[in-house]
């Protein structure tokens, strides 16, 4: 039996009733997927959309769709690459507060976001994170980086792990648990990733990583079962009970972000955290469910930007 979705979603989305939609620039929504999602996440009073690309192949995509536009606005461009310019453009003016991805590519949206002279750089690394819904888990669990990072060094693993902890902060515990994963959880140097699964152990000791308790190098097995812990004499607070993997590169975080969505039914939101604001990622695949707890995760986020900003004022 295929049982999808076990509440934790509908729990986050809860705590977004009372905040107002957040306008968010919809960079190429030309697909009747990609337009939905926008729209099934307007519906839901999540998000403000600015839709940007073609005006005809929009209205075409929403036809397919059978979506109704109303008095949405369209932003009229020419090409999927004018499309990711001119979206990013929006939120560096100030007028969207959240970028989300139509139908290109997401290097083509990324390429944008990026851009040295018109981009969204922050001095932070920029990551990917999944937030998994994972049916035989008991609570929200962030697998960090399976999109973006392929090779992380030490550097970046402490940019990752920091944008994965000060997302967590907005959507459960004042205090998540990190687990950073390796092969083994024994430190060697044949094995790099257990060298920096330390290194980020200590940092975060010395104040470098904030906001959250880390352990590691930790099997999955250690990871995700106090048991399988303490039977190979683990003590860790940690162990049994992560709010967020810490991959050591790409292949592995992505290889078991999709073994979570296809062998435990896991539905996956996904963001890209670092830029100046959250950028919304959404596939195909993604269920109805995973698209809207993608966007209600970035309009937190984006409501707590507004008020570190008002706060600093």
């Amino acid at each position: 039996m295929n049982i999808r979705g076990t509440g934790k979603y509908e729990q986050l989305l809860e705590r977004c009733k009372d905040l107002e939609p957040v306008p968010t620039a919809v960079a190429h929504p030309c697909g009747a997927s990609a337009l939905a999602g926008a729209m099934e996440a307007a519906a839901e009073g999540l998000i403000r959309p600015i839709l940007v690309g073609p005006t005809k192949r929009i209205r075409e995509a929403a036809g397919q769709a059978k979506v109704e536009l109303g008095d949405v606005e369209i932003v009229d461009t020419h090409h999927s690459h004018e499309s990711a310019a001119q979206a990013v453009k929006l939120v560096r003016t100030g007028r969207a507060e959240l970028l989300m991805k139509g139908s290109l590519h997401t290097d083509e949206l990324m390429a944008a976001v990026v851009s040295r002279e018109a981009g969204l750089r922050t001095a932070r690394r920029i990551s990917h994170v999944f937030i998994m819904d994972v049916p035989t888990y008991h609570k929200v669990l962030i697998v960090t980086d399976a999109a973006i990072n392929i090779a992380p060094t030490l550097e970046d693993k402490v940019d990752i792990c920091q944008n994965a902890i000060d997302l967590a902060n907005l959507i459960g515990p004042e205090c998540p648990k990190v687990a950073i994963l390796a092969a083994v959880e024994s430190v060697t140097s044949r094995m790099p990733a257990t060298i920096d699964a330390a290194a980020l152990c200590k940092m975060a000791e010395r104040g470098q990583i904030t906001g959250a308790i880390l352990d590691g190098p930790l099997a999955f097995d250690n990871a995700i079962s106090k048991e399988a812990a303490l039977t190979k004499g683990i003590q860790s607070e940690v162990a049994g009970d992560p709010d967020i993997l810490l991959a050591p590169d790409l292949e592995a975080g992505n290889i078991l972000a999709k073994q979570l969505s296809f062998l435990a039914n896991a539905d996956s939101a996904g963001l890209v955290l670092g830029a100046t604001v959250p950028v919304i990622l959404t596939s195909r695949a993604d269920s109805v469910r995973a698209r809207i707890a993608s966007c209600g995760v970035a309009m937190r986020a984006a409501h707590a930007r507004r008020e570190a900003t008002a706060g600093s004022v």
